[in-house]
């Protein structure tokens, strides 16, 4: 598994290597002064005395300062450990501008704390004066990878959501301890699994911060890891090769990139193409695989992918949504073994689904309308689909989540149904809680799309400032230079093309409903 990431990428996994997927343009946007940034608060004690802060659920490791550097502030480091195994860290500036960040996970987490990208993380926050915060999620990867650690109950509720909660409480008392003043503003900021942890606290903990940033969240963990299972079952009758692949995203690509009034080689909206895999993509002649067309298989395969997920005739997870194909390897396949999608969804029926491991399962024959019940619990556990935040919103939380268009590794369409699900539960839901999508974009970052951007600069502005998020400026970037800029646009709005000018300036869109 891919530790090094920092909250929201997936994995290395059977030697398939995945790219972190964290959005490193978090504080890019950031400024003190416009903020009306805190005094800044020096400490009361002396780091090494933060080791007296060990209770009995908690035991503080080591409390050691590390001296300021060009980029990053002196801090002091504290490490700890939770009961029965949730490693954490906390990092305290020497001036705090009073307000605490806590980052998530990837995957089934069990990352290395001392991981040189979430070691970054973190320094990010520190330069901004944040305490900065971080946890394992309660397991070693190193030894219990991936779902492995589903033998333990207790291992299982601190992944799917204890030990995000614990960390929290126990990092402000200890900023309380170092600075003798409590947090004024608390904020989480993760992507993937950070993003399920993000929703899940809202939902369960929302007194736990006062801002939670959300990205591309495996919000129906469960159903995501049956429908991979279809996508597996479908791509073992009928493999894809990279050929293939390639094949149908340029027929994808052919049929609905000008549907938005643009050829740019972006897919506005995919939901408002329509795309028939049997009509549009060229089938092979005589049935026999070649190259620029697709076999009746290999159509079965993909119309598979594009279709809901069926329980007892009715619709239970969404279909893939057009334009993720170039991602499809390695997620969904891989020409050196099996794609990420089958490790995932393995792991997570062999290991956690039905609450007792069974290695020897197989987890393809896993039966919607038969076995559906025999999972609840892990349902219950691990997905973070409540739509009722009525107490996050009552205690002044803001919330905003992002998802790209383009994610080969989460269906987007959950990030959709979610919100529109809270609009329909939750009053009110623009006061404090937006939804952006980003035409293009990847898993958490990367694609054709404008994936850069900072999302957590305007969420602090809502939080403390009460502006609210109308747009968030973001860009491509190609070796380091801005090539397209445009505007994201808070759901169901989108970015539409005023009609003249160039299509890589944002200031030649606006934000208007479809």
């Amino acid at each position: 598994m891919l530790r090094s990431s920092v909250c929201c990428c997936l994995a290395v996994l059977s030697g398939i290597s995945v790219l972190s997927a964290q959005n490193g343009a978090q504080f890019r946007d950031w400024s003190d002064a416009a903020l009306a940034d805190n005094p800044r608060l020096a400490p009361k004690l002396t780091c090494a005395a933060l080791v007296s802060q060990t209770g009995y659920d908690v035991s503080i490791a080591s409390a050691t300062t590390v001296a300021a550097t060009a980029d990053t502030p002196a801090y002091c480091r504290v490490t700890g450990l939770i009961q029965p195994e949730v490693r954490f860290e906390v990092n305290l500036p020497a001036e705090w501008n009073g307000r605490l960040y806590m980052f998530g996970n990837g995957g089934y987490a069990g990352e290395t704390i001392d991981g040189l990208p979430r070691q970054n993380t973190a320094r990010r926050a520190l330069a901004r004066g944040f305490v900065a915060v971080q946890t394992n999620t309660g397991h070693d990867a190193t030894i219990e990878p991936l779902g492995t650690f589903g033998a333990s109950p207790q291992k299982v509720l601190d992944y799917a959501f204890r030990a995000v909660h614990v960390t929290a409480v126990t990092a402000k008392a200890i900023a309380q301890a170092y600075y003798a003043s409590a947090p004024k503003h608390a904020y989480w900021d993760g992507c993937s699994t950070g993003g399920r942890q993000g929703l899940i606290s809202a939902q369960r903990f929302p007194d736990d911060f006062d801002g939670i940033l959300a990205g591309a969240p495996v919000l129906n963990f469960s159903g995501t890891m049956i429908a991979y299972a279809q996508y597996q079952k479908a791509l073992a009758a009928a493999p894809l090769t990279a050929a293939a692949i390639k094949t149908v995203a340029e027929a994808v690509l052919a049929k609905c990139d000008a549907i938005d009034g643009l050829k740019d080689g972006i897919i506005d909206d995919p939901r408002r193409c329509s795309f028939t895999p049997a009509a549009d993509i060229p089938r092979c002649p005589g049935d026999v695989s070649a190259s620029g067309c697709l076999t009746s298989g290999e159509i079965h395969t993909v119309e598979a992918i594009y279709a809901p997920v069926q329980r007892a005739g009715a619709p239970f997870f969404p279909g893939w949504v057009l334009g993720a194909e170039a991602g499809w390897t390695p997620w969904f396949t891989s020409p050196t073994g099996k794609g990420i999608q089958f490790n995932f969804g393995e792991t997570y029926l062999k290991y956690l689904a039905f609450g007792r491991p069974n290695p020897a399962y197989d987890w393809l024959t896993f039966d919607l309308n038969a076995d559906l019940d025999k999972i609840q619990m892990s349902r219950t556990l691990l997905d973070a689909t409540d739509p009722d935040l009525s107490r996050f919103k009552a205690r002044g939380g803001k919330m905003i989540t992002y998802f790209g268009w383009a994610d080969p590794a989460l269906n987007p369409m959950m990030g959709v149904g979610y919100y529109e699900s809270v609009t329909k539960t939750t009053p009110g839901t623009l006061d404090f809680y937006r939804l952006f999508l980003v035409p293009g974009m990847q898993h958490c970052g990367g694609g054709t799309g404008t994936s850069t951007f900072d999302a957590f600069t305007p969420l602090v502005k809502w939080v403390e400032k009460g502006t609210s998020p109308e747009t968030i400026p973001a860009a491509r970037v190609v070796d380091g230079k801005a090539v397209r800029t445009r505007p994201l646009c808070p759901y169901p709005q989108a970015a539409v093309y005023r009609g003249s000018g160039s299509a890589d300036d944002a200031a030649n869109f606006s934000c208007a409903a479809r």
